[in-house]
Formats: structure tokens, C-alpha cells, sequence
């Protein structure tokens, strides 16, 4: 499974990410939110989303590790992977064919979206 996970670019953004190589992603408090990141195993692939103003898949990332011992708070430890050329914009997402039943636009308010492969290439390019 890959993921998608939405920060507010004025609160943390891929440029800092790029900055500190890795970092722990907290700070989430939706239950289903919450789910996805005790779910994700090292190895997987990130997509990494800036919510705001921009909406837009921005850079890419992979988890490190995940300490799920409170399950209120999972520690997941990613590195960062490489800036989408050109960013793909919640407006191309919601367009496009691989994404009518996504949480990403179904639900809006969800800081931890799976993706699945087709999502995941058409949100990096790949």
C-alpha cells in the first residue's frame, strides 16, 4: 500500500523535509487518520500533499519505521524521496479516472489517504 500525507506548507513542507532528510510524521488526530499510519510498514512509498493555497502532490517519501505502541500517537519515522517535477494539482486528482472513490476527494478532511498504484504514478508521473 502507498500513502498520501497532507501537511499545511506554512507548518511543515517538503522543502523542510528536504532539509532534515527524515522526520517523525505526528501531530494527527483523526481515528481513521490514525489508522492508516499504525497500517503502514517500512518500505512503502509516501506521496508527500501541501494543503492550503497550493493543493497539490508535491514530493515523494518512504517509511523508515513505525512504532505503533500508542495508538493514539504513532510514531512514523520517513525519509524524504524526490520532488514531483510538476505538481499535481487536487483539480487534475478529481479529473482524473483513478480516483472517483479515492478518500483524497471524497474526503477532504483526511490527513492520511492509501493510495493505490495507478494513484500513486499518476500523482508522482511516474
Amino acid at each position: 500500500m502507498d500513502y498520501l500525507l497532507k501537511t499545511e506548507p506554512s507548518t511543515y513542507s517538503f522543502a523542510d523535509l528536504q532539509r532534515e532528510k527524515t522526520t517523525i510524521w505526528d501531530g494527527v488526530s483523526n481515528p481513521v487518520a490514525l489508522k492508516n499510519l499504525r497500517n503502514m510498514k517500512p518500505g512503502e512509498r509516501l506521496v508527500i500533499y501541501h494543503t492550503g493555497d497550493e493543493k497539490s502532490a508535491v514530493g515523494t517519501a518512504t517509511v523508515v519505521s513505525v512504532n505503533a505502541s500508542d495508538e493514539k500517537n504513532p510514531q512514523v519515522k520517513i525519509k524524504v524521496g524526490n520532488a514531483i517535477a510538476k505538481p499535481v494539482t487536487l483539480a487534475e486528482a478529481k479529473a482524473n479516472k483513478f480516483f472517483p472513490e479515492s478518500p483524497l476527494v471524497r474526503q477532504g478532511r483526511l490527513s492520511v489517504v492509501p493510495l493505490n498504484e495507478m494513484q500513486y504514478k499518476f500523482l508522482t508521473r511516474e
